[in-house]
């Protein structure tokens, strides 16, 4: 194995990287040492999470704080960070509400779940006007699953290759991650997968293909008329850990086909909805509606999990089977909190805020790109970006060991971020960030991506 080519660890297996072991290392902050083994003894291990990166003490706006004292700028925060830790405006509504009710019991509902409810409606337009909220997205994307086979009468799924949709049993079936299925033995059947749209390598089986992204949709048709009996489209709308962003002509095709066909679609905007892209919704860039929203991790504003299923009216059709039946199904304190998400948002012009700063962004990634030649691509929409590292634009070859160093150099200089598929960069900051705060992160993450690139072998 050379540092160059065939470096298989990488942020995402089971973070036991070489570039991982040394940064375990140099923790000597005696508490943090001694805080990360009782965390390591007493929780149980799990690939993508342990062992764990550090040990904060408090979160602040943009910055996570450890207990040694350090900041880093949380360009990662599991998308639950939209409008950054320790909302003061966020926080009060919440207090105010525990003053209240915190907790609503199955049979009864609440005020602020109805006005929760109403809210999301409108801001879909009214195109969607059905809900259910659940405590996280996973249970979402459940409920989203047997309304379609409630509906259409049909079993079987189709969902993205790598595509992540929570880590139930069902939802991992439904998903293409293979880290998630590993050892586990059957899953749900009916579960069908189709390559997802990738911007930057082509078509898989003929990459000089003129059609584009519109390419995947007319093999996604072949796929629903070969398999037969398919009810449900699972994708993301814009997929958040690659940040592949599909043309408008391929989502409205995509539409066409499942109308076609009778197959629900349903975006799962799960880490990129409540503004994330400079649109409340993703899909609101694309001129489609989806027949099922899934929402969740900024949805409860960083402070309580919460996540909601929105679809069309005509889909209201499964009053004797209970969909979800979750004991905090109406959460009033959550409520509470993505009422007072949303109003922040309007109230700041957060939408606005996003749009402007994605322009700069952009600009400042695609000068990067320029003076890097191992940066193959750089994606985005509104404040989801990614950088594809490579060992040579010519043939595209992922750069992993490039990735891995920059990680850990970017954690090192104050910058915490994700690596997904290997290679790639995944910028996610809050959306209330400052220019002044973003052009610090970007600073750092060139500055490690300098120090990165002279530790590997870079064309």
């Amino acid at each position: 194995m050379t540092e160059k080519t065939g470096y298989l660890h990488t942020e995402g297996d089971l973070n036991l990287s070489e570039n991982r072991r040394e940064w375990n290392e140099r923790i000597h902050h005696a508490a943090t040492k001694e805080a990360l083994k009782a965390d390591a003894d007493f929780f149980l291990h799990q690939a993508l999470s342990t062992p764990c990166l550090d040990v904060l003490a408090s979160t602040q706006g943009v910055r996570l704080n450890n207990l040694s004292g350090e900041t880093y700028i949380d360009f990662h925060g599991n998308n639950v960070h939209q409008l950054g830790y320790h909302n003061q405006f966020i926080i009060d509504q919440v207090k105010a509400q525990l003053d209240e009710m915190a907790f609503c019991p199955r049979r009864y509902t609440n005020l602020p779940a109805i006005y929760l409810a109403e809210k999301l409606a409108a801001l879909t337009g009214y195109t969607l006007t059905r809900c259910l909220f659940s405590p996280g997205g996973t249970s979402a994307i459940a409920i989203a699953l047997k309304l379609a086979r409630i509906y259409t009468g049909k079993y079987k799924t189709i969902a993205m290759f790598d595509s992540f949709h929570g880590a139930s049993l069902d939802s991992i079936s439904l998903g293409g991650e293979f880290v998630f299925q590993q050892g586990l033995g059957p899953l749900m059947a009916g579960s069908i997968h189709v390559p997802p749209v990738d911007t930057y390598r082509g078509m898989w089986f003929n990459p000089k293909n003129k059609n584009g992204d519109l390419a995947y949709a007319d093999y996604l048709e072949y796929v629903i008329e070969k398999e037969g009996d398919v009810g449900v489209l699972v994708a993301e709308t814009i997929r958040s850990t690659t940040v592949h962003v599909p043309t408008k002509a391929y989502w409205q095709r995509v539409r066409e086909i499942c109308d076609k066909h009778g197959v629900l679609l349903v975006f799962d905007e799960i880490p990129i909805g409540m503004g994330r892209t400079g649109t409340m919704f993703a899909y609101q860039h694309y001129g489609v509606v989806p027949d099922i929203l899934v929402l969740g991790k900024g949805l409860g504003a960083g402070i309580i999990p919460m996540a909601a299923v929105i679809c069309k009216e005509e889909l209201n059709v499964a009053a004797k089977v209970s969909l979800g039946h979750f004991t905090h199904e109406k959460s009033p304190v959550g409520s509470a909190a993505a009422l007072a998400a949303i109003e922040f948002m309007e109230a700041n012009s957060i939408l606005d805020h996003v749009r402007e700063l994605a322009v700069h962004m952009q600009n400042r990634l695609n000068d990067l790109k320029v003076r890097h030649q191992c940066i193959g691509d750089v994606r985005g929409e509104g404040l989801l970006w990614g950088i594809e590292l490579v060992t040579d634009r010519a043939t595209r070859e992922k750069h992993s060991l490039l990735a891995d160093k920059t990680l850990y150099k970017c954690l090192e200089m104050g910058l915490s971020l994700k690596v997904s598929d290997g290679n790639v960069l995944c910028l996610y900051p809050p959306l209330v960030i400052t220019m002044a705060e973003l052009d610090e992160a970007l600073d750092i993450l060139e500055s490690a991506l300098i120090a990165a690139s002279q530790q590997v072998e870079v064309k």
